[in-house]
């Protein structure tokens, strides 16, 4: 420990703590911009400068480290005068725009700015120009990025992709596409680590909105019948951007809102999930018990922007993918065939809407090879949690007051099992508790194989299924997953069945979720699913009612002639850029 004074207050705080911890610790809050711990610690942005007695020069925060006999004034006038200088200076290649800005509201800088009460321009405004393919999920606007480098640094180290670098040089420097490459040419995974890691509007997902009311004539196209359906991991951080508490944000409540929107149809993707369990467990069974004609480890399959890290890096490993399709994709098939049928409906009619906690599944969407139901796309738009949120507040739906409703049938019911698919090891566990029950016959205690839980990046477990050994691993995000796949490549490890997720927690820190800068909140938003998982009735994929029922009337059997056409995909049928 050491002894130090923070504004004239005397604090022990241990050694190697910084100057900025230490602050906050203390209930002294230094504002910042660039500094992400562990990941961006460059002291880019100098907004979290602090004057330490003594020191000539203002020192930043964030990567400087207190010292016996420290004093320091985190607000002193020197400090003040420098940090509005700072800010300014940013805001002068800022594109300032914030009405029409998709953080308005939940931009740091705009709060910074406002705190130390900017509200004159001091230095001409000079912004980057943009070009950009606006068609692409991801969108960059050069206008508003201010230099923080979070979006290089969560790319390099948590998801060892590389997309992005700086380039140009002196007064020129900016962030940018690496190796000079059209975003469009890269590997990029989608995943948007890096947009829910920028405190700006700088980067962001495609907003598909109003393309949405547009192809849906404003939702009030009788010739249209809308069906929205929504991820497991949206009914955990929908309500926190519309001040819910997680109590208020219930399932059954968002539900309602999503009706209240105009939609005709509102259902749960739990069902696709276990649809998904039905087909992906069979799958595995038939795999593990003719084990010489595959290769090893099966892939899940659920987590597009894995999907495409496998195909953009490890081509040569496509084949021990899961051929099912992800829960989303064999729900929108369903709707366009089981449902259109069962209903009388023209499938041609329906439009379907994913709600998503994902920006990848915008491009899965796209695949023209996963269209399987015949009208051109199974999937017709996918939107984000956060694209969600922007409607219901656009169409001042006051969600706290809705009544809740249950979503509807056919696929309204999911089970336990469906709503942990939304977390790190999920989808695992899912798989494991029916791969159990259609090897024995009986079910296994629903919490049996909790081992492939928590925040761990790469876990691995163990099982026996029928005096079978059966070997797991999980990982989630994809500089875990580079690990896990090096090591079976230099045969460190070996595994039956592996789950990724591309996303760090899983689906629930996806790069679609509501954004709360400076906060990690996929272990709060995956201990909530737990929780669903916990009280609800139906803990098994194979006992969800609906998929009992769409079996009987329309598939037959998991991996049936119907259901290998319609659930299940080609993943080499289409390309990552410079795969052959």
């Amino acid at each position: 420990m050491v002894n130090i004074k923070i504004n004239n207050t005397p604090l022990q705080v241990k050694e190697g703590t910084t100057i900025m911890q230490a602050a906050e610790d203390a209930g002294f809050r230094i504002p910042h911009l660039c500094y992400l711990p562990g990941i961006n610690e460059i002291a880019a942005c100098r907004v979290c400068v602090v004057e330490v007695k003594g020191v000539k020069r203002l020192v930043p925060s964030c990567d400087n480290m207190v010292a016996e006999g420290m004093e320091i004034f985190t607000n002193s006038p020197r400090v003040r005068d420098a940090r509005r200088t700072n800010v300014q200076l940013i805001l002068s290649q800022h594109d300032c725009l914030c009405a029409t800005c998709i953080r308005s509201g939940n931009c740091s800088l705009q709060t910074i700015a406002n705190d130390l009460g900017i509200v004159t321009d001091d230095y001409a405004r000079v912004l980057e120009k943009n070009n950009w393919p606006q068609d692409f999920p991801l969108i960059r606007d050069a206008s508003k990025c201010i230099k923080c480098m979070r979006c290089i640094q969560i790319c390099d180290k948590v998801q060892n992709l590389h997309i992005w670098d700086v380039t140009k040089t002196g007064s020129r420097t900016t962030v940018g596409v690496s190796l000079n490459r059209d975003i469009k040419e890269t590997g990029c995974s989608l995943c948007s680590q890096c947009v829910t890691h920028c405190p700006v509007g700088a980067l962001h997902e495609r907003d598909d909105r109003q393309k949405l009311l547009a192809m849906c004539g404003a939702l009030s196209d009788p010739e249209k019948i809308t069906v929205v359906q929504v991820a497991p991991a949206v009914r955990t951080a929908w309500g926190e951007q519309l001040g819910l508490t997680r109590e208020e944000a219930t399932p059954e409540r968002l539900a309602a809102a999503i009706k209240a929107l105009g939609f005709d149809y509102v259902f749960d993707t739990n069902f696709g999930a276990d649809l998904t369990i039905m087909e992906e467990g069979s799958e595995f069974i038939e795999r593990f018990t003719h084990r010489d004609r595959y290769a090893w480890p099966m892939f899940t399959s659920c987590c597009p922007g894995w999907v495409r890290y496998l195909k953009g890096q490890h081509p040569e490993m496509v084949d021990q993918l899961s051929t099912a399709k992800s829960p989303h994709q064999m729900q929108g098939t369903c709707t366009k065939t089981y449902f259109a049928q069962k209903m009388g409906i023209d499938p041609k009619k329906i439009f379907n809407i994913s709600i998503m906690p994902c920006v990848a599944k915008k491009s899965e969407a796209d695949i023209p090879s996963i269209n399987d139901s015949g009208c051109e796309k199974d999937v017709d738009m996918v939107l984000t949690t956060r694209e969600l949120v922007r409607m219901i507040r656009a169409d001042h739906i006051n969600v706290r007051n809705l009544q809740e409703r249950p979503f509807d049938s056919p696929f309204g019911s999911g089970t336990g099992a469906a709503v942990i698919f939304g977390v790190t090891g999920g989808v695992m566990e899912a798989a494991l508790r029916s791969a159990y029950f259609l090897l024995t016959g009986q079910n296994a205690d629903p919490d049996a194989f909790q081992n492939v839980r928590g925040m761990g990046g790469w876990k691995e477990a163990e099982f026996k299924i029928l005096g079978e050994r059966v070997k797991i691993a999980v990982a989630s995000g994809l500089g875990n997953t580079e690990k896990l796949i090096q090591a079976l490549k230099r045969g460190e490890v070996s595994y039956d069945f592996v789950e990724i997720m591309a996303c760090p927690g899983g689906c629930v820190g996806g790069g679609g979720q509501p954004i709360h800068d400076g906060e990690e909140l996929a272990s709060l938003r995956g201990d909530n699913l737990y929780f669903l998982d916990r009280k609800n009735s139906l803990r098994f994929s194979h006992e969800n009612p609906e998929v009992q029922m769409a079996y009987r009337e329309y598939y037959g059997k998991p991996l049936s002639e119907r259901s290998h056409h319609e659930l299940h995909t080609d993943h080499h049928a289409w390309k990552m850029p410079g795969e052959r």
